[in-house]
């Protein structure tokens, strides 16, 4: 993949700032589109999943791995390809979004959601395709592609997670030093936050729905808050706006206190598997979610992938200088051999 360097820095590694001094022209997103196939994938005996296309149908084929997890796949996503040349394709993964059951923690495991990808990618007769994966969606796309890496073309990653318990921990208890009067309000009665996380999962899977909606409501408020470089309040009054929030703020609480993964089995341990793989590491340097030693890290043990530090940017793709960087990104990815 073609390189954009602003700085040669003594690292041998490769790395690249989108500079603040030396601004790049703020990218719009690609106009709205709609899918021209759209459907269902039945993936076990509990859950069906949401898929769609939109863009070339012949075009070289792109997967977007949506974050959470449990956040669900939106419109916006498609709008970050040229539909002239990808073939876009999105899903909402296991209990997410448009997907069914809405919610559902039954069978929702890292390794699920692999073999869903897999088994979506045969569905669509697709031989290869791009990842482009964000937040918890660039820890699914890196064990998908270390699972499957001759079905990658090139990889998109964006604030970068790795579902191990340090991170967990900064989520739940360490963000407050950033947001110490949205952790107040997340904390509620639990000031040491020791078992936070713990209280948050029982409430989350209670079978109230007065409890569970009112804990999702509380989750989604300090998450929104700490998620962009310039927060804004997410406004949810619908019943449905308020059981997709429960199914998302559930399946997060699901995988943080249930499936981190361990210190000695890290995606770290397995990059040489995906070494080849071309790939691109876009991080804000104002992500609070997932602050940037975690792709630090990954940079380190991937060097051969580029490393973009957007340093006015925080977590939302939607930020513009991180949102510019995701765009070049996938138009310089069309120089890749499908």
């Amino acid at each position: 993949m073609n390189k954009q360097i602003d700085f040669s820095l003594t690292s041998p590694r490769s790395l690249s700032y989108a500079s603040a001094l030396h601004p790049r022209p703020i990218r719009e997103l690609f106009p709205p589109i709609t899918p021209y196939s759209q459907g269902f994938l039945s993936v076990d005996d509990t859950h069906t999943l949401y898929w769609e296309q939109s863009g070339h149908p012949d075009g070289v084929p792109i997967l977007v791995v949506h974050g959470g997890p449990g956040a669900g796949a939106t419109s916006i996503h498609r709008r970050f390809f040229d539909p002239s040349f990808y073939r876009i394709i999105i899903f909402d993964q296991r209990g997410a979004g448009r997907s069914q059951p809405l919610g559902s923690l039954k069978n929702n495991t890292l390794a699920h959601l692999i073999n869903d990808m897999e088994s979506l990618r045969e569905h669509l007769r697709i031989n290869r395709w791009h990842l482009f994966g964000g937040s918890w969606g660039s820890t699914l796309s890196l064990a998908y592609a270390i699972q499957y890496p001759q079905r990658c073309i090139g990889m998109i990653l964006r604030s970068i997670f790795l579902m191990e318990q340090s991170e967990i921990d900064w989520y739940v208890t360490g963000m407050r030093t950033i947001f110490p009067e949205s952790w107040e309000s997340f904390a509620q009665d639990d000031r040491t936050g020791k078992n936070l996380l713990k209280s948050y999962y029982d409430r989350l899977t209670s079978p109230d729905d007065r409890i569970a909606i009112e804990a999702a409501m509380q989750w989604n408020a300090y998450e929104s808050a700490c998620a962009s470089f310039f927060p804004q309040k997410e406004t949810i009054v619908s019943d449905d706006q308020r059981y997709y929030a429960l199914a998302m703020a559930k399946i997060e609480a699901h995988y943080f206190y249930t499936q981190s993964i361990p210190d000695s089995q890290s995606l770290l341990t397995r990059i040489d598997e995906i070494r080849s793989i071309p790939g691109s590491i876009i991080q804000g340097r104002y992500d609070i979610i997932c602050p940037m030693i975690s792709a630090n890290r990954l940079h380190m043990a991937w060097p051969e992938a580029d490393y973009v530090i957007v340093p006015d940017a925080g977590h939302s793709f939607l930020d513009p200088t991180l949102r510019t960087r995701l765009i070049e990104a996938t138009e310089a990815s069309k120089s890749l051999p499908p």
